[in-house]
């Protein structure tokens, strides 16, 4: 056994004596295809309005997210909110080993880590995300998207204390009357206000899984509406940003996927101004690649957002797509890297623009933007395997 994984054995080994010892501890579990960090984060906030909680540190690997974030549990805290992220078949298996949850929240399911070396199929995803569900004790509770097709599906299977989050018909807890703007957003559960300051759609469903966990835990609700107001976006998930060349950046850049892509259009969609999307590849979806990427240029298109670029070899299938659907070529362009895209970004983009930037992390369109910022950047890589930003790799200049 190589020494790094006789010390991650040890180490989970550490992490289930721990947990054996702080019985106290009510387990909160989170996966999904999408939507996890956010929902983790929205959870836990509210939470801690009257508990000591622990959550899943935002930074680490699935592998070693786990045991690392049991080991910083502290005797007193009350409650540990986990982000059950899996890539691999058994992965998840590994997750129960150590650490069961109460409750447990499934965000939803799309096409993520679905090629021939992660999960390699929709089919495979859908299994391993509900062996957490599946894993609930006789009093747990499960809490369901109901707009997530898979996930619905899922839900009505399960036999067992559940509850149904989302903004159709059906849902036991419904966002009503939703606004989307700039400064945050707003909508209604029965008739009670709910205001936060993350973005889009996505921060409804985060808000509403907050919602379930914090009602189920007894959290007052005049605390939950305070904690889910103060709430901020992260960096790169579907964040403001000052952008180059007097733009607005809306940067949700960290992460991509079908579903993913289709909110974060949806909610620029509804922004006031002039729309400038940046698009590079979506990663790791197997077989169903071209499939998926032209549906986000169809997307694009039904919106009717102002301007689209496709950065990376997969894109030419969102833009051939969006063209087929009724885009302008004067509207539509590819480039073969971000050193293309930079080019052809400052020929078009105007004083005000919100400037949308979406792709999978590895695809770093990060770079677009420091280009378009007068940076040096030589790297020209489509696919990059560092997960540091790029500002911190010695290959940018």
């Amino acid at each position: 056994m190589m020494f790094k994984e006789y010390f991650h054995f040890l180490r989970r080994k550490l992490a289930k004596l721990w947990l054996n010892i702080n019985l106290q501890l009510t387990v909160v579990g989170v996966t999904g295809s999408y939507g996890k960090t956010s929902t983790v984060r929205a959870i836990a906030e509210v939470l801690r309005t009257k508990y000591s909680v622990n959550q899943t540190d935002l930074n680490l690997d699935t592998i070693y997210n786990l045991p690392l974030t049991v080991l910083k549990t502290k005797i007193w805290n009350e409650i540990l909110v986990l982000e059950y992220g899996v890539d691999h078949l058994g992965e998840m298996d590994e997750h129960l080993s150590l650490v069961k949850p109460k409750i447990a929240v499934l965000t939803g399911i799309t096409p993520v880590h679905a090629d021939k070396e992660h999960l390699g199929s929709l089919e495979n995803i859908i299994k391993e995300k509900r062996k957490l569900i599946d894993s609930l004790p006789e009093d747990g509770l499960a809490v369901f998207n109901w707009d997530d097709e898979e996930v619905r599906k899922i839900g009505r299977e399960y036999q067992g204390r559940k509850i149904f989050y989302g903004t159709e018909k059906g849902a036991d807890i419904r966002a009503d009357k939703i606004k989307i703007s700039l400064r945050g957003t707003e909508f209604e559960i029965r008739e009670v206000n709910i205001k936060t300051g993350l973005l889009g759609y996505p921060a409804v469903y985060s808000c509403l899984a907050a919602w379930a966990v914090g009602k189920e835990l007894k959290v007052e609700e005049d605390k939950v509406l305070k904690k889910l107001k103060l709430l901020k976006p992260l960096k790169g998930r579907f964040s403001l940003e000052p952008g180059p060349l007097r733009t607005t950046l809306v940067n949700d850049s960290l992460r991509a996927n079908l579903a993913s892509s289709i909110s974060g259009l949806r909610s620029l969609a509804d922004f006031p101004g002039r729309k400038v999307v940046v698009l590079g590849e979506m990663g790791e979806v197997g077989s169903d690649e071209e499939k998926v990427h032209r549906e986000v240029g169809k997307e694009v298109a039904r919106l009717k957002l102002d301007i689209l670029v496709g950065v990376g070899p997969l894109t030419k299938f969102i833009v051939e797509e969006a063209r087929v659907c009724g885009m302008d070529n004067s509207q539509v362009f590819w480039a073969k890297d971000v050193s293309e895209a930079a080019s052809i970004l400052k020929k078009i983009i105007k004083e005000g623009d919100l400037l949308y930037l979406k792709a999978s992390l590895l695809r770093h369109l990060e770079r677009v933007v420091l280009m378009l910022k007068g940076k040096k950047v030589c790297c020209r890589q489509v696919v990059c395997h560092h997960y540091q930003p790029c500002t911190t790799c010695p290959s940018l200049s």
